[in-house]
């Protein structure tokens, strides 16, 4: 059973009723960030129950030393590891001397939370008697935002009910923090400095290893009912920590609140000799305004980034909720400002995977942002990527032995490294090399920017192509190449010889490498010349890799008519997933790895991903013969394998199929699919979401520079509509069932192709299909 207690709303999450068995889960769903920094939904009180607290800031992070296979050559050293960064949220508060804690109190009644994602902040309220039977009612609400991205802020409220009563706010900062996910237990953090004056407290840490120096601070402001007061605080400091303890003699159903402004300044955005300076100027700022002032711009920002991203679905609230919860999250976790930063798979919601950066970004995540963003927040994805092509030049020779500037990107990084820790997914699953390339050839498709190529991007693709060149062998038996040794997509094989996919993806790579070459020599004669004199790749060498492009090796049956995942794909005992014991799923959680290693089961599309990047390459009737043979042996294990079969299933025709599938990828961290969502969310899946709605259903691609859409809509829905911008003009799209509406924004009239008919759409005009 998956769980099904969050309420169903268009435009808010919220749970009811206080159950301490779903805290973490909850930690995880109701998490908010700012692009810069985020945090799990951790209450602001003291919690004594089973909690996973957790603060991040974008691009900290330690290199903590990797637990397995560091005596094997080659092994990376270290696992990047997401850093609980000090807590800023923290607020104890007493009553009548008595703390409140929620897992201490006799009662809690009208226990509510919402995230709300129309205007972006969180909130939560109950009532609740403690041991001292005295009854009170708080309502909290907190946003980090979204215009001072280095400040968080929060509005506590207790209204004693019952009786009288003294109230004390104790807002701290707290350095002597741990991470849920270590491998040694180091000591991740090391606190430099406590300072309080006044009403502000600072604390400056710097992280060990790396050398990230950060300065977490606070502020606080006091009303009762609504009247500000003037209250000296008392200070408490430690080595690692610093409160400020406020009280005040409050009456039955008065209402007292602070209002807690909060977050972190760091060294790569400030010197690192005047952090508290720098924090101080920020807080300047955020009193200036107020709480109510800050929030009305945090609703602002929010309707801003909504006016383009959002995907609206009457009739299915369900689906409405879940397209709208992973647009938000994927908001929370970048927001295209700092070309510095990734889009990691757990963003601002957990520390598992580690790393900031994983071939997610480029095959799922870059059309989001392509598409709801703008060229420049899609082309920074992409300098990202180029400006780490001398780690992966060095990580294919330090690693591999391989010369001559093969480039092999890493699995998982913060700054270029390899971080990951499994030899079989860091050296085998290399197929991540191709979908950095195919992101370089979308980018370029989608904007028609050839611009990223001559300047960085063919550097890249030569690098990619001298990888693939060198990891090949020619094989006499089949006089042909093959990759041996290798972990495609379905990570439930691995060190598999020939995995379709990955052989495809390489012989992809060179011709699109070559290709570039040519147009380059041709038209960017400059360009040319400083990308020959840099590589110094020659004729003989782009023959070589031609050689092994035309000579690659696929995997095939006759029998089934069917590009084999691998070689010895049909050597397994082919068992669908229908006639798999459902007691022994997820298999991730109940096997051993050695039995799903013999397995036919499949995390994820693999030799289906292949034709969802190439679907032009194939037929209709080539994509349904492998979607019908591979599917029933798919158990969807990975966040990332929906919403492709959402897409395909749609191409195929078959919209009940991708309506479940949709549904699956919408809500796998809602409805928690995989029994893990108290580990953190799926954030770079969720791009993918937006995928299967705009790819899946709306049926867009580009074709020959054109705008294509195939629409159809799941009988589920009375109608769905979204935005893209499209070489800066600004389409909206709405599918009904009674056919589609195309709206544009912009200067120019745009020429499209739906169901294979050419129409033109002029600026601020309707045309409906």
């Amino acid at each position: 059973m998956n769980q099904d207690y969050i309420i169903p709303n268009e435009w808010s999450i919220i749970e009811e009723g206080f159950d301490d068995s779903r805290v973490k889960s909850s930690e995880s769903l109701f998490s908010i960030g700012n692009g810069a920094m985020g945090q799990r939904a951790n209450f602001e009180e003291k919690y004594t129950g089973q909690t996973f607290q957790g603060s991040y800031i974008a691009g900290v992070y330690y290199p903590d030393k990797t637990r397995v296979g560091w005596w094997k050559n080659g092994y990376p050293e270290y696992f990047a590891k997401v850093l609980n960064a000090p807590n800023w949220i923290g607020i104890n508060v007493f009553i009548n001397s008595v703390e409140l804690d929620l897992n201490t109190c006799k009662e809690i009644k009208n226990f509510r939370r919402e995230l709300n994602m129309q205007e972006g902040w969180l909130a939560r309220s109950f009532t609740a008697t403690l041991p001292n039977d005295i009854t009170i009612e708080v309502k909290t609400k907190r946003f980090l935002s979204i215009d001072i991205d280095e400040v968080g802020a929060i509005e506590y409220t207790v209204t004693p009910i019952s009786s009288d009563a003294t109230i004390t706010y104790q807002p701290y900062l707290d350095s002597g923090i741990h991470n849920e996910d270590t491998n040694w237990d180091d000591q991740f953090w090391n606190t430099l400095n406590v300072v309080s004056e006044n009403n502000q407290a600072f604390i400056e840490a710097h992280t060990m290893k790396t050398n990230f120096h950060t300065c977490t601070f606070m502020q606080s402001e006091f009303y009762i009912n609504s009247e500000k007061q003037n209250i000296a605080p008392e200070t408490n400091a430690t080595e690692t920590s610093v409160s400020f303890k406020y009280e005040a003699l409050v009456k039955a159903n008065q209402s007292f609140s602070i209002h807690k402004f909060g977050g972190y300044v760091v060294d790569t955005n400030h010197d690192k000799n005047q952090l508290v300076t720098a924090a101080k100027n920020t807080l300047k700022l955020a009193t200036d305004l107020g709480f109510v002032a800050l929030l009305a711009q945090q609703k602002e920002a929010w309707a801003a980034i909504w006016e383009m991203a959002d995907i609206t679905i009457d009739g299915d609230v369900k689906a409405q909720q879940g397209i709208r919860f992973n647009i938000m999250q994927l908001n929370h976790t970048y927001l295209g400002k700092d070309a510095r930063l990734n889009i990691g798979p757990k963003g601002f919601t957990g520390e598992k995977y580690g790393g900031s950066t994983y071939w997610d970004t480029e095959a799922y995540c870059l059309p989001f942002y392509m598409a709801t963003k703008n060229q420049e927040v899609a082309k920074s994805l992409l300098t990202y990527r180029y400006n780490q092509l001398d780690k992966a030049i060095e990580n294919a020779e330090k690693n591999l032995g391989f010369k001559n500037g093969a480039a092999l990107y890493p699995m998982v990084t913060m700054n270029g490294e390899e971080c990951h820790n499994e030899w079989e997914i860091t050296f085998e699953e290399i197929h991540r090399n191709g979908a950095i390339a195919f992101a370089i050839f979308n980018y370029h498709r989608y904007t028609n920017d050839y611009s990223y190529i001559p300047e960085m991007g063919l550097e890249v693709l030569i690098g990619i192509a001298r990888f693939w060149h060198q990891r090949v062998n020619f094989s006499e038996d089949k006089q042909k190449y093959v990759m041996l040794g290798v972990t495609g997509p379905n990570e439930y094989e691995n060190n598999v010889n020939n995995n379709w996919y990955t052989n495809y993806i390489a012989k992809w790579c060179i011709n699109y490498a070559l290709e570039n070459i040519e147009i380059i020599q041709k038209e960017y004669t400059e360009d040319y010349e400083r990308i020959l004199a840099k590589t110094k790749f020659t004729a003989a060498e782009l023959a070589d890799w031609k050689k092994v492009a035309d000579n690659m090796y696929f995997p095939y049956s006759e029998k089934h008519g069917v590009y084999l995942q691998q070689d010895g794909f049909l050597d397994k005992e082919l068992i669908t997933v229908a006639n798999l014991d459902q007691t022994q799923r997820p298999i991730n959680q109940k096997w051993s790895w050695d039995r799903i290693l013999r397995s036919p089961y499949i995390k994820q599309a693999d030799t289906l991903q292949g034709f969802y990047f190439f679907e032009d390459q194939f037929t209709q009737e080539e994509l349904e013969r492998h979607f019908d043979f591979y599917e029933p042996f798919t158990v969807h294990e990975s966040s990332l394998s929906p919403c492709v079969h959402s897409i395909q299933a749609a191409k195929l025709g078959r919209m009940e199929q991708a309506y479940t599938f949709y549904l699956r990828t919408s809500r796998l961290d809602l409805d928690d699919y995989n029994k893990e969502v108290e580990e953190g969310l799926h954030i770079t899946s969720m791009a993918g979401t937006w995928m299967s709605i705009v790819e899946g259903f709306g049926g867009m691609r580009v074709t020959n520079g054109m705008l294509s859409f195939t629409p159809q809509i799941p009988e589920q829905w009375d109608a769905y509509s979204f935005k893209i911008n499209f070489r800066n003009q600004i389409l909206k799209i709405k599918v009904s069932k009674n056919g589609t509406e195309f709206e544009l924004e912009g200067n120019n009239e745009l020429d499209l192709l739906v169901n294979n008919t050419k129409i033109t759409v002029k600026p601020n005009s309707l045309v409906t299909v």
